[in-house]
């Protein structure tokens, strides 16, 4: 991971080159990338993999990655939306968590006020276990939600998001009220990871990715993934497959500051679409089981508006808004 970052001062002329010279490294402009979240996480991971590819296909000069935690990116994103006002050379990483977290916190800011330039990937989550658990299997792991769900808690990221949401809607499937369920959340993927490997929760739930490396070295159980059928590569079976009448698929993309002029939004989306289509991407995004989902500016906007409603009505249903 690198948390070491030399910070680079952007200038209008070399942002402005990406209309003409986008892989010409000389020329390329420099970056800032906002994560409201700890390192460790999805977005995390989706900003430095972001950062890589950039930098390997010469498509910036450089770059900063910015990491402030909490609350599923609401501590975050008002810095973002007051303190990055107009930053032309900026883009924050965010998606579906951040989306609960807002309706779930009742967050004085949303995405209403931030600029959608992509929606770069697709992840189903992934349910898993210590390697020492007693829960052989997703039936298992309901069984005792079933017995007594505040025996059973469970660590994922920031309430609201996409794995509390998953994990609302395994309960509900079980018959279990979300109310009654203990679930624990954490600002990043890598607390969540430490709290699992101690055993100071039964279970957790984050997106396959997070817990992959885990998974293999047998650190972890995988007793079940969201996906709507069987993963190549992944022995583990589709929460449907498990009895459990569920799917979910996490989303993440990239948003830019209010106040950045169309010029400038055009060029942010040029960059990130020319990134999205590399080849470089494409490998890191098999490599992470992550699924190229791209979509741009007014269509990405839209999308974002849906699934906004689409989530509030879940987390309503959930007893969680």
């Amino acid at each position: 991971m690198l948390n070491r970052r030399r910070f680079l001062t952007s200038t209008a002329a070399g942002f402005a080159a990406l209309h003409f010279t986008p892989a010409f490294a000389q020329d390329a402009p420099q970056l800032q990338i906002f994560v409201p979240a700890a390192p460790g996480g999805g977005w995390d991971q989706t900003a430095r993999t972001i950062d890589q590819v950039l930098r390997s296909e010469k498509l910036i000069s450089g770059s900063q990655i910015t990491n402030v935690g909490g609350a599923g990116g609401t501590v975050g994103l008002p810095q973002f939306v007051n303190q990055w006002n107009g930053k032309a050379n900026s883009l924050m990483v965010a998606g579906m968590v951040m989306v609960g977290a807002i309706i779930a916190n009742k967050s004085a800011n949303n995405l209403t006020e931030v600029i959608p330039i992509a929606r770069l990937t697709g992840e189903f989550e992934a349910l898993v276990v210590p390697a020492a658990s007693p829960f052989k299997t997703a039936a298992d792991f309901v069984a005792a939600l079933k017995a007594d769900p505040t025996q059973v808690p469970v660590a994922g990221g920031s309430a609201g998001g996409s794995d509390h949401i998953l994990f609302g809607l395994i309960a509900k499937s079980a018959g279990v009220p979300a109310t009654n369920l203990s679930y624990v959340p954490f600002a990043g993927g890598g607390e969540a990871l430490s709290a699992l490997l101690g055993n100071q929760v039964a279970a957790g739930i984050s997106g396959y990715g997070e817990f992959s490396e885990q998974i293999k070295a047998g650190a972890l159980r995988l007793l079940a993934i969201s996906a709507d059928k069987r993963q190549e590569g992944i022995d583990a079976p589709t929460l449907k497959e498990a009895g459990i009448d569920v799917e979910l698929f996490n989303w993440r993309g990239v948003f830019a500051p209010p106040g950045v002029s169309d010029a400038d939004k055009a060029s942010l989306i040029k960059l990130v679409e020319t990134m999205a289509k590399s080849e470089a991407w494409a490998t890191e995004c098999k490599n992470r089981n992550w699924t190229p989902i791209l979509l741009t500016g007014d269509d990405y906007a839209k999308f974002v508006t849906e699934d906004t409603a689409r989530i509030g009505a879940i987390l309503k249903d959930l007893g969680l808004a």
